[in-house]
């Protein structure tokens, strides 16, 4: 609605009729009954001119979120405030005054602080908050309420099949069954009696009659997946029961009615296919009422954390397992280009979940394609201790385990020959003192063997240089 506050009567009447004749809405207003029409009409644009009583300046910072528009070259200074859009000069140029129109009902459409137009609205799997899908569901929610026929254009795994139930869902006709169909997976030859049904007999092997598709969708919505590669004669087909709104099933002569919602979907150039003799021109135009581009997962990289969740929510009801993605994990994530878009994602998801399940998944877990930020790989250095239980416990177990009671003869007393290694002596040892006398003797070859260098002789040890320098503190095994 147009509020043209104005005391200059002629003025404003002309510019009310003016507005009426072009289907604006236009109401004039006196400055007492101002503000309580304002409170009255929502979204109101208003039009000022001349004033005996109210200050300009004054009204249009009083209402921040309202679009101004001038009447009066000596409102001109009053440009310069955000909320005024432009200046309307006589005589009333309708080109003009139709531009500024449309400018002030984009500052309402685009206010910061409004509620989105979908809020309310429940979309179905339709996860983000990046501009673009914030456009998708702007533009499913305008076409859901009518019956106009949609084509969802984007690249394959974009999820054109989730908008397309999400405008069957916001529909009148949500009620009704959505019923899709990939027209790429079904031969030629067998496209038209799955789409119309057919009659029994009407070709080999029809032993019955069948329901199509568009008889399964009646009442509701029609989802023609992947029309791009539906083969010409088909089209020809599909053309006419859009223009008749009525079918008939092969091998039949009653007309059926189409009471039936067509939404298409492709990830090919259609109009490219035009130019090529492989798409019809006349079937586009017919399809393409209302197209709704989906942004591919590269365009709205920002959404992969709300994705993920989702993913993984799914996953979880699936198999009850779950992981989780690190920071810097994700950041990797999204500097992917995602050639596979969001069914790539989701087989990556499902794949983590089966490598870690339960676990954090940092970058260098991810796969290597997956790894664009360059971070090097946690390596844990555990105690001492722990590492010469370890070793020990290999040591001993290799020699048992490689025993041989043919190869070795057994000696009743004890000696550090190596042959003699690992026998228990009858009168027993100090198992302590005996091991850390095996350790200097180790160490202490291995220096000797390496003149001392102590990152060679620790090579050779199987330790951390710093362990071995430890150890040589430890037992005083200076070179002196």
């Amino acid at each position: 609605m147009v509020l043209i506050l104005d005391n200059n009567n002629n003025r404003a009447n002309g510019l009310s009729a003016a507005l009426n004749f072009v289907g604006q809405p236009a109401q004039m207003v006196s400055e007492s009954e101002f503000q309580k029409e304002m409170s009255k009409t929502k979204d109101a644009i208003v039009v000022l001119g001349a004033l005996a009583e109210l200050d300009h300046e004054q009204v249009i910072k009083a209402s921040p979120a309202t679009p101004f528009l001038l009447i009066g070259e000596t409102l001109k200074p009053l440009l310069d405030l955000a909320n005024v859009i432009g200046l309307i000069s006589e005589p009333f140029i309708h080109d003009v005054t139709m531009q500024l129109l449309h400018d002030a009902q984009q500052y309402l459409r685009m206010l910061p602080n409004k509620a989105d137009a979908t809020a309310g609205k429940s979309f179905d799997g339709l996860v983000g908050e990046t501009e673009a899908v914030k456009q998708v569901r702007f533009l499913i929610s305008q076409v859901a309420k009518t019956d106009a026929n949609v084509l969802i254009l984007g690249e394959s795994g974009t999820g054109k099949e989730v908008v397309a139930r999400n405008v069957h869902l916001l529909s009148k006709r949500n009620s009704g069954p959505f019923v899709p169909v990939n027209c790429g997976a079904i031969p030629g030859d067998l496209l038209e009696s799955e789409l119309f049904g057919h009659e029994k007999g009407a070709f080999t092997g029809a032993i019955s009659a069948r329901k199509g598709r568009f008889e399964l969708a009646q009442g509701g919505t029609l989802f023609l997946d992947e029309i791009g590669d539906m083969p010409l004669q088909m089209q020809v087909k599909l053309l006419r029961v859009l223009q008749e709104r009525s079918y008939e099933r092969v091998g039949g002569t009653k007309a059926i009615q189409a009471d039936v919602r067509i939404i298409a979907a492709t990830h090919r150039n259609l109009e490219t296919m035009i130019e090529d003799g492989k798409f019809r021109e006349d079937l586009f135009y017919r399809l393409n009422v209302f197209p709704i581009e989906n942004p591919s997962l590269h365009e709205r990289a920002d959404d992969i954390p709300l994705l993920l969740n989702e993913l993984m929510r799914r996953v979880h009801e699936q198999s009850g397992s779950t992981a989780k993605f690190t920071e810097r994990a994700i950041e990797s994530l999204k500097a992917h280009p995602w050639p596979g878009n969001i069914r790539e994602l989701a087989n990556l998801v499902e794949r983590m979940v089966i490598m870690f399940p339960e676990k954090v998944v940092d970058v260098t877990d991810l796969p290597t394609k997956y790894r664009h930020i360059e971070v090097e790989a946690f390596e844990p250095e555990y105690p001492e201790e722990l590492l010469e239980k370890d070793a020990f416990n290999e040591l001993f177990s290799s020699g048992f385990s490689d025993y041989d009671e043919e190869s070795i003869e057994f000696d009743s007393g004890f000696n550090d020959s190596a042959n003699q290694f690992g026998l228990l002596p009858d009168e027993g040892i100090e198992l302590k003192e005996y091991l850390a006398e095996l350790e200097v003797s180790l160490i202490t070859q291995a220096l000797e063997r390496n003149d001392y260098v102590v990152a060679r002789a620790a090579e050779i040890l199987g330790v951390r240089r710093t362990t071995l320098v430890e150890k040589m503190k430890k037992y005083n095994l200076n070179k002196d």
